[in-house]
């Protein structure tokens, strides 16, 4: 769900940011990647697949797949896979994320 939702959001940011131009698409894949990691969060607790009280270091642990993905995809723009690819790596770093969380409270 966060890999679908923050990937779909990432495509819709940039979309929306493209008329400002580079810095535009950029920044707008940066918020909706963003938004779309909270969206999938709350959503993912809402339909009571995630305990609430592991939803932040769900966050925090898509989030860092986020920016890695994000350097991965920007360095490798010539190629339409990699990018397309990345977007998993949020999804895993959600995963490391809750992870850890359940491991903190053992």
């Amino acid at each position: 769900m966060v890999c679908g939702l923050a990937g779909v959001c990432i495509f819709l940011g940039s979309v929306i940011g493209h008329s400002l131009g580079t810095v535009g698409v950029f920044s707008g894949a940066v918020i909706g990647g963003i938004a779309g990691i909270a969206i999938a969060v709350w959503l993912t607790v809402r339909l009571g697949v995630l305990e609430q009280r592991n939803s932040r270091v769900t966050f925090v642990g898509g989030i860092v797949g986020f920016i890695i993905a994000a350097v991965i995809a920007v360095t490798n723009l010539q190629n339409p896979l990699i990018p397309m690819a990345s977007v998993a790596l949020i999804g895993l770093g959600a995963l490391i994320g809750k992870t850890l969380g359940h491991k903190r409270e053992a």
